[in-house]
């Protein structure tokens, strides 16, 4: 295990990792420990009571946060015709077809989200075992494969977050930057808790949101009390 540098003990000392705090106080917390030479990414871990391996229990969604991430996200769309154009209209940041393809797989990864309408999916398919593994791979679930370019290029720039359970059942979402206002980085947090809530499957026996947490990206991991979010 690596050692912890003096920084970062020092930062620990003011969690109390016994205790989970109320998602007010985590956020102060979390503000607390970001001292890093940048705006640290704030995110929010979530162990949720599914079981991943299961088709019903495992959870994929995508949501804006009501006060965006703070990161500008670059987004690349697989359209033609009139739908490349409503690309562009809209900010897309890159546009095309077989060229863009090509691009991406001879290395090329310098975007963050991918959008693609219905018919350049057989195509587009051919990247799953490049993007997949990069978690941009289009998905009518997270509405990245749609006819409506422009309201999904919207939503992307506006701070639309994707989220996946993992193997473990765990959930990672950005919900914004240490230098955001303490009310909207609750809010944000808020806003993916109920999201996660909503999306839980019937299959799910026990206790469905076990555990939570919020931490910056130097900063400790802080407990949140969610019980009042499960009932």
């Amino acid at each position: 295990m690596a050692k912890k540098s003096k920084r970062q003990q020092e930062l620990q000392k003011l969690v109390d990792r016994t205790k989970s705090y109320n998602v007010q106080e985590a956020i102060d917390l979390v503000k607390e420990t970001s001292k890093a030479n940048f705006d640290e990414t704030v995110e929010a871990a979530f162990r949720l009571g599914v079981d991943p391996k299961k088709a019903d229990q495992q959870i994929r969604g995508a949501m804006v946060l009501p006060h965006g991430t703070g990161k500008s996200q670059r987004v690349l769309v697989f359209a033609k015709g009139d739908k490349a154009k409503e690309a562009e209209e809209a900010g897309a940041d890159y546009v095309g077809e077989q060229d863009l393809i090509n691009s991406i797989n001879q290395g090329w990864f310098d975007f963050d989200v991918v959008v693609a309408t219905p018919d350049m999916m057989a195509e587009v398919g051919k990247l799953g075992r490049v993007l997949g593994p990069k978690g941009l791979m289009p998905n009518p679930k997270t509405g990245t494969v749609t006819f409506e370019v422009e309201k999904a290029v919207n939503e992307i720039k506006a701070g639309k977050v994707e989220y996946r359970v993992d193997k473990a059942a765990n959930i990672h979402v950005p919900i914004g930057k240490a230098s955001f206002d303490k009310q909207k980085l609750a809010e944000n947090f808020e806003a993916i808790t109920d999201a996660l809530v909503k999306a839980k499957p019937q299959a799910s026996k026990g206790t469905y949101m076990r555990n939570a947490a919020v931490s910056s990206t130097m900063g400790p991991g802080i407990k949140v009390d969610v019980s009042n979010f499960a009932k």
